[in-house]
């Protein structure tokens, strides 16, 4: 029996990560994101409040 999976096999999954435009859910700038679950641009990544954990108001000004 062969330890690697069938090639056909619909239960194993692909990841496929394609870049993709998103605005960033702190400032509401678009930016290239590189998976799905980024979500925060580079720029709000590297801010001092960011590191320090600050909670920010959403990017379109509204409360969930």
């Amino acid at each position: 029996m062969s330890a690697e999976p069938a090639s056909d096999d619909p239960v194993t999954p692909t990841a496929v990560h394609v870049a993709k435009p998103r605005q960033c859910l702190r400032c509401g700038t678009p930016f290239s994101s590189s998976w799905a679950g980024e979500r925060i641009c580079g720029r709000c990544k590297g801010s001092s409040g960011w590191r320090q954990g600050v909670p920010a108001e959403p990017a379109n000004g509204t409360r969930r």
